[in-house]
């Protein structure tokens, strides 16, 4: 073999070595990029999963009571991170012991006054560390329950106390009394009481530095239009219900108590009926009331159309079975019910849902707490046993209705779809409707794809088609290299200045839609009335450079206008009589701004695409077409758009996936506010922005946190489908025209 021969051999090993590592390094990539697609599916799919696990109830300890001697239990209540309990007793005696075990870990004797004898108690607001006795004697007596942290061989050590918080750790009402409710707020405490005789007090005491408190800065004798059954009293001090046993409920606004004014009377139970259970929903709006047959419903306080108070059923629940207890959860609008029967039934009020109901007990349950994480329920039965019961519900406020349906919430007169994750209040109602978000989500893309769809296929069709080479080397590669500018600084350009300019100059910018093309037309037609010799100054397919300063005049003409047009027919100012007429509001970050901003990022995606389409069909058959008589025109619309459109239809769904998935212009660009509004003159919230707004500050593991992955997922999904239909239209067009 030939020196030649052999260089020309190794010169094809060469060759076929490169295109099959080529090959294999293709398809590899290809793979990868699929297979990380597929694990972000997954990823997002095993955070978001938890949120819809269902309620795991399991009933782990159960023994005697411990030091049954010290005498009856009064109160129960389990220390907050599950590890001790308390049982409080009528002897006045406190034991301490362990959840897991039962062991009493210490037995203090309280210092009550006259060796009284407690006949029940109370947490004072939400604050259980604080405890109000009833005595015996007409007295009510505070305590609070500290536990002292420490650590003994690297074990964590609860180590119970109790203090007296105030110098007289007791009043003295002189009367009996059949119920009292206690709230502190501050440095206020309130005091509501149900006399012997039938009679409600209101106490208010003010509360010193030195943790003791004056005589009653105010008391007040509740002129209560029925008998009094039942009393609750917001963790506010706001409002104080008072209702009998039929339900007639009467509200009193209690927030100066030298003017307490009832506000509202309310009958909510059918006649014939009596409650079984009265009691307060976190955040002191909305009441809780079972009855008899076993119904269950939330009633909220809320302002009608004459801006009067009012009791309205928000919704309610039917059990087969009467609710003898109704506990509400201390941080969320969870509650937990017990049924004659010994079932557990857990609800959550804005999911509006039955989330678990499981067998508790065959014996009657004499009391019952409820932890200040909602995740152990300690109760005593008839035979004096403890019985602790573990709850695993992390995310009860989510469902499928309060996600994707209207709910109504506490305060709204009607159902809504609401997006509002935070607020400063510890018993605020988390609105997590994803529907604002997917529609703002699609009205940002709608607009976007509105402006720069149009724009972007006639351009590339102009340029592929009609475009001189000369002119189309400097006009693709200008509108292809748009599409490296970082979308932030388009999103800066759109919030900080186009904002403004569109604001300032509103009819102007309108006024363009309606001078741009007739002016356009207009010069066409004075074109082509000019002589010929003028026509040939110009080269074929440079006919767009001289309509360039004429738009640009047009443009300028449009916005010096606006103002004249602003004089002659709307009193000065277009927003202000879109306002007055038609009701239509206008925020400076609005979806006008997002369309123009979005569009310019979407518009050299679906150019680039298209132009490569269209310029890509064989010249044979535009060739053949002009040969066979046809026009250019008619060769555009007949034969080359047709075998193009299956690029073309792949880059406008590119162009929508852009548009979708888009973050920092709708970020910048739009006011973020979480509205429902198609008005192009009114802003959005989108789910990429929400989540990139939002994230960095949820906490790991949270609702809220899932429920973010969750609004990523849907994008995903979204963006994943469009995609793929994409593809099979694409494909099927394809094959189609292919053969043309």
């Amino acid at each position: 073999m030939t020196t030649l021969q052999k260089s020309s051999a190794w010169r094809q090993q060469r060759r076929l070595l490169i295109d099959n590592i080529t090959r294999y390094g293709v398809g590899l990539g290809g793979l990868s990029v699929i297979l990380a697609i597929v694990l972000i599916f997954f990823y997002l799919l095993w955070v978001v999963l938890p949120m819809f696990s269902s309620v795991d109830i399991q009933t782990k300890e159960h023994y005697s009571l411990p030091s049954a001697e010290s005498g009856n239990t009064v109160l129960l209540l389990p220390e907050e991170s599950g590890e001790q309990g308390l049982r409080l007793t009528d002897q006045g005696k406190a034991v301490f012991f362990e959840l897991q075990s039962g062991d009493v870990s210490d037995v203090m004797t309280l210092e009550l006054p006259d060796d009284a004898v407690v006949t029940g108690a109370k947490v004072v607001g939400l604050n259980e560390s604080m405890l109000a006795l009833e005595l015996d004697n007409s007295k009510l007596f505070f305590i609070r329950l500290t536990y002292k942290v420490s650590f003994n061989n690297d074990k964590r050590v609860l180590t119970p106390d109790i203090e007296y918080p105030f110098e007289d750790s007791f009043i003295d009402f002189k009367d009996d009394f059949k119920q009292v409710i206690t709230t502190r707020e501050e440095d206020q405490l309130t005091l509501s009481l149900l006399m012997a005789d039938g009679e409600v007090r209101l106490y208010r005491y003010e509360i010193e530095d030195d943790d003791s408190f004056s005589e009653a800065v105010a008391e007040v004798v509740v002129e209560e239009p029925h008998q009094t059954d039942y009393m609750l009293l917001d963790a506010q001090a706001l409002w104080l219900y008072l209702s009998n046993e039929q339900g007639e409920v009467s509200v009193f606004d209690i927030s100066e108590l030298e003017d307490v004014t009832l506000v509202s009377q309310t009958k909510i139970l059918p006649p014939k009926e009596k409650l079984s259970a009265l009691k307060m929903l976190l955040g002191g709006l909305s009441i809780l009331a079972a009855d008899e047959k076993g119904g269950f419903s939330q009633w909220t306080l809320q302002r009608d159309k004459s801006n009067n108070y009012a009791l309205v059923r928000v919704r309610g629940f039917k059990n087969d079975n009467k609710l003898l207890h109704i506990q509400s959860e201390h941080r969320r609008k969870g509650v937990l019910a017990l049924d004659e029967k010994g079932s557990l039934l857990i609800y959550h009020t804005t999911a509006d849902n039955l989330l678990a109901k499981q067998h508790l007990s065959d014996l009657p349950v004499k009391h019952f707490a409820l932890s200040t994480r909602a995740n152990l329920l300690l109760h005593e039965d008839a035979d004096h046993q403890i019985v602790v019961t573990y709850i695993h519900n992390e995310h009860p406020e989510l469902s499928w209705s309060a996600l994707w349906s209207e709910v109504t919430y506490e305060g709204y007169d009607k159902a809504d779809y609401i997006w509002q994750s935070s607020s400063a209040d510890n018993d605020f109602e988390p609105k997590f409707s994803l529907v604002p978000l997917a529609f703002g989500t699609l009205k940002a893309a709608f607009y976007a794809m509105l402006f720069a769809t149009p724009l972007a296929i006639m351009g590339a069709i102009y340029t592929a088609y009609f475009m001189s080479p000369g002119m189309r080397s400097w006009v693709k590669p200008g509108i292809e290299i748009m599409e490296a500018l970082p979308t932030v600084i388009l999103g800066f350009l759109a919030g900080l200045w186009l904002a403004p300019v569109i604001e300032d100059n509103l009819t102007g910018i309108i006024s363009i839609l309606l001078i741009l093309p007739p002016g356009i037309l207009a010069f066409s037609v004075l074109w082509h009335k000019l002589p010929k010799k003028i026509h040939y100054l110009i080269p074929d397919g440079w006919q767009a450079a001289v309509l360039m300063p004429v738009i640009a005049l047009l443009v300028w003409f449009s916005i010096a206008s606006g103002p004249v047009i602003e004089s002659w027919f709307f009193d000065g100012s277009l927003r202000v009589w879109m306002e007055h007429e038609f009701g239509i509001g206008y925020d400076q970050r609005n979806s006008l701004v997002v369309g123009i901003a979005m569009g310019l990022a979407v518009i050299p995606t679906i150019f680039s695409i298209t132009e490569d389409a269209i310029f890509s069909v064989p010249k044979y058959l535009t060739q053949g077409s002009l040969a066979l008589g046809a026009t250019p025109w008619q060769t555009l619309t007949r034969v080359v758009i047709l075998t193009a459109s299956p690029g073309i239809f792949s880059a406008v769904m590119i162009g929508l996936g852009r548009a979708v998935g888009e973050t920092m212009i709708v970020l910048m660009a739009t006011g973020n506010t979480a509205v429902m509004d198609f008005s192009i003159f009114e802003g959005m919230r989108t789910l990429s922005a929400n989540v990139a707004v939002e994230l960095p500050e949820s906490e790991i593991d949270s609702s809220h946190y899932r429920i973010l992955f969750l609004a990523a997922f849907v994008l995903f999904v979204v963006t994943f489908f469009f995609n793929t239909a994409a593809e099979i239209v694409r494909q099927r067009l394809r094959k189609q025209y292919g053969s043309l």
